[in-house]
């Protein structure tokens, strides 16, 4: 898809908001006791501030993984991947060395959860497909995709039948599964497996974890799990007064059926976002605010071109194949923000689909900072 087609400006959205104000700056730092952030281009004062800052990669403290894997979070790290794995091909087809191909064609995915099993599938159906098409002079050659995760399945919070059709769909694919195992290192075109293995790669695809971000002015004791904001029942911030986080940069540990804390997916934040916002209207009127109450909708992955899984909770129903696919498909129009993105999303999927090809394999890099004037 196009950028375009999933993303809005913000400036855009909220146009004809009169009371709402766009800044795009970078905070450095929070200052609670004058109530004041501190930006990147000047500073902002506040009377309730809101954390709704997502979370980043996690590299677990690698410096190797951290410098040399591919990150697959934000739009931007989607881009970016796509550009170095199309290189990567154009790399392969003129080179005359048999191992230096097959460094650049074997792809490792670190993380069985959704991204993991999207981006292994997806380019298992291009090895088959797109691949042969569009570089001939490659067939034959294609190097392996190992999809590694610490689980003893891929999807772990997901039921067994999906899991199950999901290995079982991977494998069709000729995805490799490397289960039970960590990724330990990445180094000299190395990947090294938690048992001592290695994999000879150029591209390790990191969809492993993620971590909440730290900002200086919040003492150390409001932080828990995954350095995520602890918050109360409200989304209030442990011990700092006007100051709330909601999705995946905190952790709500008074919810009897997550006493983990919530799982960082999108429903989490938005279900936040909006019981937030009804209690500040609330306690504006002057009337009490109402405890969240998290509302699992079910969990889904999508594994290739009409192939996904799907879980619903009440009545628990397994679905999948072509009718979660759709589904799916359904689901992500649906949560895009414009009739505008949709109409043009579904198009190019029905297109795809159709076509069992897309055009969207240019190499698009951006222009690096020191040359802009």
């Amino acid at each position: 898809l196009e950028p375009s087609s999933i993303s809005y400006p913000f400036r855009k959205l909220f146009a004809n908001r009169k009371n709402v104000h766009f800044r795009l700056g970078k905070l450095v730092k929070v200052i609670p006791e004058t109530k004041t952030l501190v930006l990147s281009n000047g500073e902002l004062g506040y009377d309730e501030l809101i954390f709704a800052t997502g979370a980043e990669t996690n590299y677990f403290g690698n410096e190797n993984i951290r410098k040399h894997a591919i990150p697959m979070k934000t739009l931007g790290d989607a881009i970016s991947m796509r550009n170095i794995l199309l290189m990567r091909m154009e790399e392969a087809s003129v080179s005359s060395d048999p191992l230096e191909i097959e460094k650049l064609l074997t792809l490792v995915i670190a993380g069985g959860g959704p991204t993991g099993v999207e981006i292994s599938g997806m380019f298992a159906e291009m090895k088959h497909g797109i691949l042969k098409k569009d570089y001939p002079e490659l067939a034959g050659k294609g190097g392996e995709i190992y999809l590694v995760d610490g689980g003893k399945a891929v999807l772990s919070p997901m039921s067994a039948y999906s899991q199950q059709h999901t290995g079982d769909a991977l494998t069709k694919l000729g995805v490799k599964l490397v289960l039970n195992m960590h990724v330990n290192d990445f180094l000299d075109d190395t990947v090294v497996l938690s048992d001592g293995r290695k994999i000879l790669t150029r591209n390790l695809i990191w969809a492993a974890g993620v971590t909440a971000k730290v900002f200086e002015g919040i003492p150390e004791a409001c932080f828990g799990r995954g350095k995520r904001m602890i918050v109360d029942e409200f989304n209030q911030v442990s011990g700092i007064a006007n100051i709330y986080a909601i999705g995946d940069t905190c952790i709500m540990q008074g919810d009897s059926g997550f006493p983990e804390g919530h799982p960082q997916v999108a429903q989490v934040a938005i279900q936040q976002g909006r019981a937030l916002a009804k209690n500040l209207k609330r306690r504006e009127k002057g009337n009490a605010m109402l405890p969240f109450k998290y509302h699992d909708k079910g969990s889904m992955a999508i594994i290739g071109s009409a192939n996904a899984v799907v879980d619903l909770p009440k009545p628990e129903i397994h679905m999948s194949g072509f009718f979660a696919w759709m589904v799916w498909l359904f689901i992500h129009l649906m949560s895009l923000v414009t009739y505008r993105n949709r109409a043009r999303t579904f198009w190019n999927w029905m297109i795809a689909y159709i076509a069992k090809d897309q055009s969207l394999r240019m190499i698009i890099r951006p222009v690096e900072e020191e040359n802009i004037v």
